[in-house]
């Protein structure tokens, strides 16, 4: 069988998908993408048994046939092409395809779609719409600081909290969290859950620039993120988050605004001066001048700068990651970066100098302890 589709066309939706291909999966038949092809709509699936994803694009068939072709080849030859309708000639026996445009012919192996694992039935318990660009938006703000760490499997992923008049998304890593609400998405129901990093940021990286509708349905287990021709669905972590709320203080009275670019520029220069293994980067507050200061003393590597600053409170000098401290100074969308501190060995906030509407993001940051050696 044949059929037509254009080359960017498809190549797009499986750079959106690509994410869920690996070079090493459980099973061998997961380095392909299982098409679909029926009355003339290609449906495409992607799964590394964990998450999934399912787009459609329209196409000019000549009859109906599924089959799974390797991800990583056909990714690889649509690149190199230029942006033309291909068509794609289909072995019904064999599953071998021919891609074919001008002059040219190039084949690749394909394989059966019986042995691709078949698509769960969608069980929902709750459902709400959520305005494409205020989701990515709420998974970039958040999604860096959750933990790597398999042994703290409850930090792998950003929690969700699902109030009846506002939507908090949440990660941490126990060096700093990240807690980004949004009051103009009113769930109208209770519930928490934790979503895996890594569909998140695929999700994040596939969906529309605008307020295109996502409708979010989820279980127990599954949760589902469907928009335009496209669904991806993955499976919950099952653990209980930890109450972020008890550690994020709320005495914090010692107030240091600064601009944010200039901030986060010298945090990046003094920072190259600091022991490799700690990243330690001292702040001291005088008056309103913040000193930065790194140093590696095995190396005899040292590095300074000092800032002008709006500074409310006692004299401080206080210790940070600088890496960590770079990673939610990055996340500031305003001019300046408000951090709320107490004492050298109690946890920072970071804030942006004012929220967008309908919007609230507070960080913390824990610091590290000022030894003699950095």
């Amino acid at each position: 069988m044949n059929f037509i589709i254009p080359s960017r066309e498809l190549l797009n939706r499986l750079i959106e998908m690509g994410g869920l291909i690996s070079n090493k999966p459980a099973l061998p038949v997961l380095e392909n993408f299982l098409f679909d092809i029926k009355d003339n709509t290609l449906t495409i699936y992607s799964t590394d048994m964990e998450t999934s994803m399912v787009s459609s694009l329209s196409v000019e068939a000549s009859e109906d046939i599924k089959f799974a072709i390797p991800g990583k080849m056909l990714q690889d030859v649509l690149r190199s092409l230029p942006d033309q309708p291909l068509t794609f000639k289909v072995d019904p026996t064999s599953f071998r395809v021919e891609v074919i445009r001008d002059n040219s012919d190039y084949k690749i192996a394909g394989t059966s779609s019986d042995d691709y694992p078949k698509m769960q039935e969608k069980i929902v318990d709750n459902a709400i719409k959520i305005p494409a660009n205020i989701l990515s938006r709420a998974i970039t703000k958040t999604a860096f600081a959750t933990s790597s760490d398999e042994l703290r499997v409850n930090l792998n992923g950003i929690n969700l909290d699902f109030k009846e008049d506002r939507l908090i998304f949440v990660a941490t890593d126990s060096n700093r969290l990240v807690r980004f609400t949004r009051m103009d998405v009113r769930p109208g129901f209770e519930a928490s859950i934790i979503i895996p990093k890594k569909p998140m940021n695929l999700l994040s990286k596939s969906l529309p620039e605008d307020d295109t509708e996502v409708s979010v349905e989820f279980n127990k287990n599954t949760i589902y993120f469907s928009y335009g021709d496209t669904e991806l669905s993955c499976r919950l972590i099952a653990a209980n988050y930890p109450n972020y709320e008890q550690v994020i203080p709320s005495e914090n009275a010692k107030d240091l605004s600064i601009d944010r670019g200039n901030f986060y520029d010298s945090i990046n220069r003094v920072s190259l001066f600091a022991n490799k293994a700690t990243q330690q980067i001292r702040l001291k507050i005088t008056g309103n001048e913040l000193d930065m200061r790194a140093e590696d003393i095995e190396m005899a590597n040292e590095g300074k700068e000092t800032l002008s600053c709006n500074f409310n409170g006692d004299d401080l000098e206080i210790g940070f990651n600088a890496r960590f401290l770079k990673d939610v100074i990055s996340a500031v969308d305003s001019d300046e970066v408000v951090l709320k501190l107490s004492e050298p060995n109690r946890a920072g906030l970071i804030l942006p100098s004012q929220n967008e509407d309908n919007e609230d993001i507070t960080m913390l940051i824990m610091p590290m302890m000022l030894g003699a050696n950095s």
